[in-house]
C-alpha cells in the first residue's frame, strides 16, 4: 500500500443483506447506497446487494440513480431527496421513480409520496394527502426520528400515522422502516424496508454489530512510516498536545483528517502489530502519532478500523454516529488504495 488501504468485504455485506432480508420477511429489502454506498463504492455495494436479494436500490441523488442505471437496467432505483430544477428530464431518461413532498408532482415520472409523520423534515402534513392525485403514485413513505432510541414510544407514534394515511393510497408500496425498525419494530416493516447503514455491518444503534448478526464490510489499515524515541521533554505534532514524560518510542502513520481520520481521535486507540495503542498528540491533515510497543517499528501494520477494532468504537470517542465517520473516509486513488474482497 501507498499511505492507506481500504479493504470492502463484498461476502459480509452480502450475509448482511440476507440477515436483513430474513428480518423484515415478507417484506421487501431495498438498499440504501446513496453517498457512495456510505463510502463503501455504490456500484460495488449495489451489485452485492441485488445479487443477495435486495429488490431495488435508493439513492439520495439523480445523478446518483442515473450513474447506476447503466449498470443495472432492469433495477427499480428510488431516489430518496428532492429534485432540483431542471433534473426532471433526467430522471425520466434513467426511469427512475422519485420522491415528492408537496401535492405539485412532477410530469411523467413515477412518484413515491412522502408523509411527515413526525421527522419535521422532507415530506408533506397528512392533509395535504388530498390533493395528490393517485394515478403517478407508485409508493406512500415517511421516515423514522427515534427508531435507534431506546424508548420506542415516538417511533411507535410515527408507524400509527403512517398506517393511517396509508389508507388513501390502496395497492401502492408502503415503505417506512429503516435499519433500526427494521431489527427492533416488526409493525413499521409493511411491504418494504430502506436499509443503509446495517448492510454495511454497522450497528444503527451504535453498539457491536454482532449483537444484531451484522459484519463490518469496511476495514481500514495503514503501517507505521517512521520510528523514532521522543526524549522527556520532546513533543509530537502541532500544540505540544503530547509531551514524553519519560523516553517515549512512536510511530508516524501517513494517514490525518483529510483522509477521513478525524482530528478528534487524539487518545482513541489504532491497532499496532494486532496491538491496542494509543494515538498520541494533535492529528494533522496528513499524519498522525502512535506509541509504540517495545517490538514495533517502520514498517509495522497498522489498523486504524477492522480486525476487531469497530467503527463505533471511533464514533463514540467522538461523540458522533458511524454514518459520519465512514462517509467521511477519502478513498479517492491519490489517498488511499481500495482493495475488493469476497470473503467467505
Amino acid at each position: 500500500m501507498r499511505r492507506s488501504e481500504l479493504t470492502i468485504d463484498l461476502g459480509a455485506l452480502r450475509r448482511n443483506v440476507r440477515r436483513l432480508r430474513e428480518a423484515a420477511a415478507p417484506a421487501e429489502l431495498w438498499a440504501v447506497v446513496k453517498a457512495d454506498a456510505y463510502g463503501h463504492g455504490a456500484q460495488d455495494a449495489a451489485r452485492a446487494a441485488l445479487e443477495a436479494g435486495a429488490a431495488a436500490l435508493c439513492v439520495a441523488t439523480v445523478q446518483e440513480g442515473a450513474a447506476l442505471r447503466r449498470a443495472h437496467p432492469d433495477v427499480r432505483l428510488v431516489v430518496l431527496g428532492p429534485l432540483a430544477p431542471g433534473e426532471e428530464r433526467l430522471a425520466r431518461d434513467a426511469r427512475l421513480e422519485v420522491t415528492v413532498s408537496t401535492p405539485a408532482l412532477p410530469d411523467g415520472l413515477d412518484v413515491h409520496v412522502k408523509v411527515d409523520t413526525g421527522m419535521g423534515r422532507w415530506g408533506m402534513s397528512p392533509a395535504e394527502l388530498a390533493d395528490v392525485p393517485p394515478g403517478p403514485v407508485v409508493g406512500l413513505m415517511s421516515h423514522l426520528a427515534t427508531a435507534d432510541e431506546p424508548d420506542p414510544g415516538p417511533a411507535l407514534a410515527q408507524l400509527e400515522r403512517f398506517a393511517v394515511v396509508a389508507d388513501r393510497f390502496p395497492g401502492v408500496v408502503r415503505h417506512l422502516a429503516n435499519s433500526a425498525a427494521t431489527l427492533r419494530l416488526p409493525d413499521a416493516r409493511f411491504d418494504a424496508v430502506r436499509c443503509g447503514i446495517a448492510i454495511y455491518g454497522l450497528s444503527p444503534f451504535g453498539d457491536d454489530p454482532a449483537r444484531h448478526g451484522l459484519e463490518p464490510v469496511l476495514a481500514w489499515r495503514s503501517q507505521v512510516a517512521l520510528a523514532k524515541t521522543l526524549a522527556p521533554g520532546q513533543s509530537s505534532g502541532y500544540g505540544r498536545r503530547f509531551v514524553a514524560r519519560e523516553p517515549s518510542r512512536i510511530g508516524i502513520v501517513p494517514v490525518g483528517y483529510a483522509d477521513g481520520f478525524r482530528r478528534g481521535l487524539t487518545g482513541a486507540q489504532v491497532l499496532v502489530s494486532g496491538r491496542r495503542r494509543r494515538v498520541l498528540g494533535a492529528v494533522s491533515m496528513d499524519a498522525f502519532a502512535v506509541e509504540l510497543g517495545p517490538g514495533d517499528a517502520a514498517g509495522a501494520p497498522v489498523t486504524l478500523i477492522g480486525d476487531g477494532l469497530t467503527a463505533e468504537e471511533h464514533a463514540s470517542h467522538l461523540g458522533t454516529i458511524t454514518y459520519e465517520l465512514v462517509c467521511g473516509i477519502d478513498s479517492r486513488p491519490g489517498r488511499a488504495d481500495r482493495r475488493i474482497i469476497d470473503g467467505s
